[in-house]
């Protein structure tokens, strides 16, 4: 049994050995394999006075002091990249490879990005006349869910630090052990103390003392819209700032001069990364109505050699989703489908032939599905994919903007300016034309109920920035 009990406050490794425990389990065999100490709103109140504490000098630091600590941290985590690794598919399910390839690296490239973006930040400058500063915000209080538990911690504490602030983070409490790994870093790293602190639990306890606490003066949120209001309704009466990155139900529009053979299954497969437990996965696929039985068919054979097995096997595509009630709400919204009508071209309930234990899922394909249907509004954050028919390009416009998320898009085309034009029209953070390769300076956020604010990059550093005009001679 991993247990651990320890929060990561001014510094140091605080034990409460008497706390009250919870359990997290491996989701590739259901079991119990460790035990973490839930937080209170003592140990929250612990760690906002010496993030407090230590803002007033770490606030001041020069951008090279900071800029030579993200190094350190940088080259820690690379250093430890296959421990990282190992902790994420036991803790989430991820497969090795993808751990390794993906959670990870991914993970340090935040880091990078930070790096590149504070050599020739301008925290000062001069617009028409008047000094503008860009100050760091102050103590902030990071929430991040458990789909990637390396990357959503890097994306903001990386930047946060570039910008001078102090930080108290809550890490999931279904992926505590990343975090663990990632606080040592930090002490190693020589991060003076107060300025990162971690504290464990949950989110009726831990994460509502963060966003209410009168001494955070912003709270930056990963998670579902619905934690994501409940955040901001916590935030409100002490006027802070809140940031959040929430769902999306993002929408892959294939235009009818994109090479099918070549750019349907590749949305398959990108619409099941992570297990589908991205909330930038790209789960609608629009395509044109005269040519659905095409895409249908390319869209089974794509999920056909989609491997789900155990996440330790070098082969694995895919292994369990992360949890339990994950599990139980895919299963529940891929009937859903099958009981509004929607036509199961593949997977469907349970789990793949062979496994019997574990949060494992089918990979799954609706086709003929309707705007009105559940899978086509809500999250599903599992392998699942839906196949929409569109009648014409302006058709296809309006059902990609037609659900309460605007967070991520795709836009598939031999016509660049043609995709660039309907990209312009989607009401969305990002829009991806002809499968890019990911980048660490794409600023990152949503429109509508995905949320607000941005992250990645310079994006990213500016957000941790206030804005202060100087006036007068």
């Amino acid at each position: 049994m991993q247990k651990d009990t320890r929060h990561f406050i001014d510094g140091e490794w605080v034990d409460r050995p008497n706390a009250q425990l919870i359990d997290v389990t491996n989701p590739a065999d259901e079991e119990v394999f460790g035990q973490i100490a839930a937080g209170t709103q003592e140990d929250v109140n612990l760690a906002v006075t010496a993030a407090r504490r230590a803002f007033d000098s770490f606030s001041q630091t020069s951008p090279e002091e900071r800029l030579a600590l993200l190094e350190k941290i940088c080259a820690l985590l690379e250093e430890r990249s296959e421990e990282l690794a190992q902790a994420i598919v036991k803790e989430m399910g991820a497969t090795i490879t993808f751990a390794r390839a993906g959670q990870v690296v991914f993970g340090i490239e935040h880091v990078k990005a930070a790096i590149d973006v504070l050599k020739d930040f301008q925290f000062q400058e001069v617009i028409h006349g008047i000094t503008h500063r860009k100050e760091a915000a102050g103590v902030v209080g990071m929430i991040t869910p458990w789909n990637w538990p390396l990357y959503q911690i890097t994306a903001k504490v990386a930047p946060a630090i570039a910008a001078g602030c102090t930080m108290v983070l809550k890490p999931s409490e279904m992926s505590p052990f990343t975090a663990n790994i990632f606080a040592q870093v930090m002490q190693d790293a020589g991060v003076p103390k107060g300025v990162f602190n971690l504290v464990h639990g949950t989110g009726d306890v831990v994460g509502q003392a963060l966003s209410s606490h009168p001494q955070i003066d912003m709270v930056s949120f990963t998670g579902s819209t619905r934690a994501g209001i409940l955040v901001a309704q916590a935030a409100a009466p002490t006027v802070k700032r809140v940031t959040q990155e929430l769902g999306g139900k993002s929408p892959n529009i294939i235009l009818d001069d994109a090479d099918f053979a070549d750019v349907v299954p590749k949305g398959v497969l990108g619409s099941m990364r992570n297990c589908g437990q991205s909330c930038a996965a790209p789960t609608r696929m629009l395509v044109p109505r005269s040519r659905l039985a095409e895409v249908e068919e390319l869209a089974a054979q794509a999920a056909a050699t989609v491997l789900v097995t155990d996440p330790l096997d070098d082969s694995a595509v895919l292994g369990p989703l992360a949890n339990a009630p994950q599990f139980a709400k895919v299963q529940d919204l891929i009937q859903a489908g099958i009981d509004e009508g929607a036509k199961l071209i593949a997977g469907g309930v349970g789990r793949p032939q062979g496994l019997n234990r574990g949060f494992y899922v089918r990979p799954t394909v609706f086709s003929e599905v309707t705007p009105e249907m559940r899978i086509a509004q809500e999250e599903i954050f599992g392998p699942v994919l839906s196949i929409q028919p569109y009648e014409d390009e302006e058709d296809a416009i309006r059902i990609a903007n037609e659900t309460v998320y605007g967070l991520s898009s795709h836009v598939q085309s031999s016509d660049i300016e043609r995709a660039r034009r309907v990209a312009g029209r989607i009401r969305a953070g990002q829009v991806h034309i002809n499968y890019p390769a990911w980048s660490r300076h794409a600023a990152f956020g949503g429109y509508k109920m995905s949320g607000n604010g941005r992250e990645y990059g310079y994006y990213a550093v500016e957000e941790y920035c206030e804005v202060k005009a100087i006036l007068g001679y």
